[in-house]
């Protein structure tokens, strides 16, 4: 009973070109070159172990030597096909070069070489694993395989075509099969599954499709293996437990993590597979690839959708919404550099943590790609009035104009240090005349105004609020508290406080926004907690179905204009009556600053010299 046992690579070896999965370029060729009696007296295949090298030159042979050959459409069940099928064939050698591979069993093959075929067309000698012959046998072979006699045929197989000459290349179709898709493996699995009468969970079979790295026989010795351990009802934890794969969920879930920037979350779940066992140069290596599909998904969505299961794809498409390419590109490339010092270093476990900590913070950096984004989708949305790259603005006859370009957007969008006042407003045009100084630089002004009509003097105390209330409650005194993200703040969204969780959101074009409150996340987490009455942790989303609302901070009131030291319209003739006859005509018709001077006045250049607390040197300072 035992000895009739076929294992599944046996028993459900490609009988005919129909059967051979994932070589499509190959059976093509092969199919076409018979059709059109176009046969090269020499055939070299090259690829993985179990993608089918063996399986496709006895299918050849049988087209060849077959009944009525060669022809594609053969009987696999007629006898000589059975024969060649089970290597009996006269007609059929198969040698193996690694156990034949000297000098002196090729001149026996030459000798061979000279009879006719017996009850068939040709005389088809195939020599497996070829590179493993060695130069002298290589050598002898030449001049036969060059000009070998009309009925005979050469079939090669090997996994190192860079060991075989290139005389010997030189004189074969060469026929690269690939590693088999591990949907193409997995959806022949279930097939086996069915025929067998095995309950086998997709998931199973995906993860042993991923593990047999495109080998089919690889995959279907694994199948066996699994049933002679769990029966006939195999699901996804049967396959991680015996062959000690990472469950794709799992990566998944460390990748999830490592977005987040929940750093000691990761770090627990890489020490929890270690003390599992898992190999860790794997499971770095199987993250590095979870990132792969989420780069195939940011930039090319519709390719790339079978190599995964449905459930694993829709956690791919979520992750992917909330990173940019460049950053992920950056994030690979970290990965790699620390899979690369894993492969020698005898502590793997501190180097994969110390890579994933590096990981988590490169995506916390502020690049200069962000700061040229954050000002070009400034300059994209609706331009404040009192930009000088409006054309409406010259057209203002209202003295106060200049003021009004510089001194709201400086509060409004925090009140710099001293010393960055004095870095901004030294490059002011020197000849001015001095009753116009104060209006320039009205720094007393606008530190006693606050920062809008609409905030209170105060926070609201602790208490039990929630929701969107606490949201508001909590905006008002972190604006108070710091200054600088006051535009994140503000344009982040309220989605839901569910107990311990309170999740806002930004639209996916706002990355930097989140990146920016991710790094007061801990501070923000305390105010929260603090108005809430008790422990609240904040996470942070990124969403397309937001709305995208572009924060304007250059459109001041008529109170904070009137605050910031700006002279009434109604004194406009009094102040120029003041001023000298040769420089009342200059204040009055304002005109537009010099180019320095428009440079260093640009809301946008003041906007980002704020939010990324920069300083502004006068030329020719250190």
């Amino acid at each position: 009973m035992s000895g009739s046992y076929q294992v599944f690579a046996r028993k459900y070896r490609p009988r005919t070109f129909d059967d051979v999965l994932g070589q499509d370029h190959v059976v093509q060729t092969l199919r076409n070159a018979i059709q059109q009696d176009r046969l090269a007296h020499a055939y070299l295949f090259v690829g993985p172990r179990g993608t089918g090298k063996t399986s496709t030159a006895r299918i050849l042979a049988k087209a060849l030597n077959g009944p009525g050959g060669p022809k594609v459409d053969f009987d696999p069940d007629d006898p000589i096909c059975v024969e060649i099928a089970e290597g009996n064939n006269l007609n059929v050698l198969e040698i193996d070069g690694a156990s034949n591979n000297g000098v002196e069993q090729v001149r026996e093959l030459r000798e061979t070489v000279k009879f006719a075929p017996t009850g068939g067309k040709f005389r088809i000698f195939y020599i497996d694993e070829v590179h493993m012959l060695t130069t002298a046998a290589f050598n002898a072979l030449l001049k036969t395989l060059e000009e070998p006699p009309p009925h005979v045929k050469f079939i090669f197989a090997t996994t190192e075509p860079q060991k075989i000459l290139p005389t010997i290349l030189s004189r074969c179709q060469r026929f690269d099969l690939r590693r088999i898709p591990a949907t193409v493996i997995a959806r022949h699995l279930l097939h086996i599954a069915e025929k067998e009468s095995i309950a086998l969970s997709e998931s199973a079979a995906f993860a042993i499709a991923k593990g047999a790295d495109g080998g089919m026989r690889d995959a279907q010795s694994m199948l066996d293996q699994l049933v002679a351990f769990r029966g006939n009802a195999i699901e996804e934890a049967d396959v991680l437990e015996i062959f000690g794969f990472n469950s794709a969920e799992a990566i998944a879930e460390l990748a999830g993590r490592l977005l987040d920037g929940e750093t000691a979350p990761l770090l627990e779940s890489v020490h929890a597979q270690s003390e599992a066992g898992k190999d860790l140069s794997k499971l770095l290596s199987d993250l590095i690839t979870h990132f792969r599909h989420v780069l195939v998904c940011k930039v090319d969505p519709e390719n790339g959708a079978e190599e995964v299961s449905r459930e694993l794809r829709e956690i791919i498409d979520r992750q992917a919404a909330v990173i940019d390419v460049e950053r992920l590109l950056h994030l690979i490339d970290g990965l790699a550099e620390t899979d690369a010092r894993m492969k020698w270093a005898p502590n793997k476990k501190l180097h994969l943590e110390i890579g994933l900590i590096r990981a988590v913070q490169s995506l916390a950096e502020t690049t200069l790609d962000d700061v040229i984004s954050l000002i070009d989708e400034a300059a994209g949305g609706a331009p404040p009035p009192s930009s000088p790259r409006r054309t409406a603005t010259p057209e203002r006859s209202a003295p106060p104009s200049p003021a009004k370009s510089s001194t709201p957007r400086a509060k409004e969008a925090t009140v710099p240090a001293a010393g960055e006042s004095r870095a901004i407003a030294e490059p002011r045009p020197a000849p001015a005349a001095p009753p116009v100084a104060p209006v320039q630089t009205p720094a007393a002004p606008v530190a006693e105004a606050p920062p809008s009509p609409s905030k209170p003097s105060a926070p609201p105390p602790a208490g039990d609020l929630s929701g969107q209330a606490l949201w508001e409650a909590a905006t008002t005194e972190l604006i108070a508290d710091r200054p600088l993200i006051e535009t994140w703040l503000r344009a982040a969204t309220f989605l839901d406080h569910s107990d311990a969780l309170f999740t806002i959101g930004f639209h996916v074009e706002q990355g930097l926004y989140r990146d920016s409150i991710l790094r007061h996340r801990e501070h923000i987490q305390d105010v929260l907690s603090r108005l809430g009455g008790r422990k609240i942790e904040l996470r942070v989303e990124l969403s397309p179905d937001i709305a995208f609302e572009r924060i304007d901070l250059d459109e001041p009131g008529e109170e904070d204009a009137n605050q910031s030291g700006a002279a009434p319209e109604t004194g406009a003739t009094d102040a120029g009556d003041a001023l000298p006859a040769d420089a009342a005509p200059a204040t009055a018709s304002a005109p537009a600053p010099e180019p320095e001077d428009d440079f260093h006045q640009d809301p946008l250049i003041q906007q980002a010299l704020a939010d990324f607390e920069a300083t502004v040197l006068k030329p020719g300072t250190a």
